[in-house]
């Protein structure tokens, strides 16, 4: 497949996003010769930032609603991965016998080089940024890092990617579900774990991870390229996945854990917890398959992606973590685990309809407080009450009043957590937004 054959042809990106996910695609149909129109429900303001990167370029903007014209009449639909594949506007294309695809779908079927994809609920973000910067420490010209990460764009790369690179890339289950379109998947694919989540898309824990194992089953393997898979022995899926796959012939499938990181490596890796030493584990198995070993002086340098488990601020002996990428229950209950220190919670957001009940449990054990925000907060006090009355809950309408009352109640040696169990969605445009604002705030209060 070459990108050519998109020359003259009518694409419709379906969902710009404010902030940019279509843009990578205008970018790749434009440079194809397509002919192109964006169709999003959100308005030109609204999308003023990504529209502002596409300057320049002939491209017919469709705002503010979707036209079903646009659908019958397009030679190609390429739509974000946050749209369903059941979407009305989706079947109306469908129905039309228009050629559905993806950003993910377009880079899987024109990239020439060995892929491997990184999915899971928690970890799998710091796992393929760890990945790719291992792997550059033999590879320094020949890697490349992408995906839901949100780092270089898929399709702007393409051009720049030779056979012989390796593209590392964190793959959501939205984008599982786009792949599954063409039956395609990576070359080496890693499960990281598997907690509940999106839930109010798809309605069951099994639902979810049904998305989450196409990844797997839609491996296929080659004499110049065997398949592996790769699950986390700690996770109970992934534990099953292992046998499942495992007894499968044509792939090689392997295990890791946290416990099997060794000392001398482990003394050189900063980031706390043991969440980011299966992280750690997760990269080794992955950098193992090219040959590279020796990563120790590499492995010193690096530091924690921002918004998780990031150390913002330091003032009179308290520390402000933002990990504001957590965002659901399982991955604060990971971040409250990486700390002996006491602890003052920031939590709360966007009611992604998931329990509370063992995070409950666990802020009852594990914090000083809980100051809590966004839609959930009462679901999360209920939840932290059942297991300790006792422990001390307040309420804020704002993130810079949850900190100002963190800031009151810290002591010298506390860490301030803002890891939320929750999507920003009710209060922030996303996590990053939250993010930097707890930085800001931390930090105002620091000086």
């Amino acid at each position: 497949m070459d990108k050519s054959i998109f020359r003259d042809k009518k694409i419709l990106v379906m969902g710009l996003g404010r902030f940019g996910g279509g843009v990578d695609v205008v970018k790749f149909a434009c440079s194809a010769g397509a002919k192109v129109i964006v169709t999003d429900l959100a308005d030109r303001e609204a999308l003023a930032e990504s529209i502002a990167q596409l300057k320049g370029l002939d491209v017919d903007y469709h705002l503010g609603s979707h036209n079903t014209n646009d659908f019958h009449r397009a030679d190609v639909v390429v739509a974000n991965p946050a749209v369903p594949h059941n979407n009305t506007f989706l079947r109306i294309a469908r129905d039309a016998g228009r050629q559905i695809t993806s950003q993910i779908e377009l880079f899987f079927q024109l990239c020439p080089a060995t892929i491997v994809g990184i999915t899971g609920t928690n970890g799998k973000s710091t796992t393929s940024a760890l990945t790719a910067h291992l792997l550059r420490s033999q590879f320094p010209q020949s890697v490349w890092l992408s995906g839901n990460i949100g780092n270089e764009p898929f399709l702007t790369i393409l051009d720049k990617i030779k056979p012989d690179d390796i593209v590392v890339l964190e793959i959501s289950s939205f984008q599982i579900e786009q792949l599954n379109q063409s039956r395609l998947a990576p070359d080496i694919a890693l499960l990281t774990n598997l907690t509940a989540n999106h839930l109010d898309r798809y309605g069951s824990f099994e639902n979810y991870c049904a998305a989450k194992e196409l990844l797997f089953l839609n491996q296929k393997s080659d004499e110049e390229n065997p398949l592996v898979s790769i699950f986390n022995a700690d996770d109970p899926i992934g534990s099953r996945w292992f046998y499942k796959y495992g007894a499968l012939s044509g792939r090689t499938c392997i295990r890791f854990s946290a416990n099997d990181v060794p000392d001398s490596i482990c003394s050189v890796f900063s980031l706390p917890g043991r969440a980011n030493l299966a992280n750690l584990a997760a990269a080794l198995a992955i950098i193992e398959q090219f040959g590279v070993y020796d990563i120790e002086s590499s492995l010193s340098s690096f530091k924690a992606l921002p918004h998780r488990l990031e150390l913002v601020a330091e003032s009179n002996g308290v520390r402000w973590f933002d990990d504001s990428k957590a965002t659901t229950p399982e991955s604060a209950i990971v971040a409250l685990d990486a700390f002996d220190n006491p602890i003052i919670l920031i939590a709360g957001g966007y009611d992604k309809h998931v329990s509370f009940d063992k995070l409950g449990e666990k802020v009852a054990r594990n914090t000083e407080a809980a100051i809590l925000i966004g839609q959930t907060a009462q679901a999360i006090a209920k939840a932290i009450s059942i297991s300790s009355p006792a422990t001390e809950i307040r309420f804020a309408e704002t993130l810079a009043e949850a900190v100002k009352i963190a800031n009151d109640l810290a002591d010298s040696g506390d860490v301030v957590l803002l890891s939320p169990a929750c999507a920003s969605y009710d209060m922030f445009e996303n996590y990053e937004q939250r993010g930097r604002q707890f930085s800001d705030l931390a930090n105002n209060i620091s000086r």
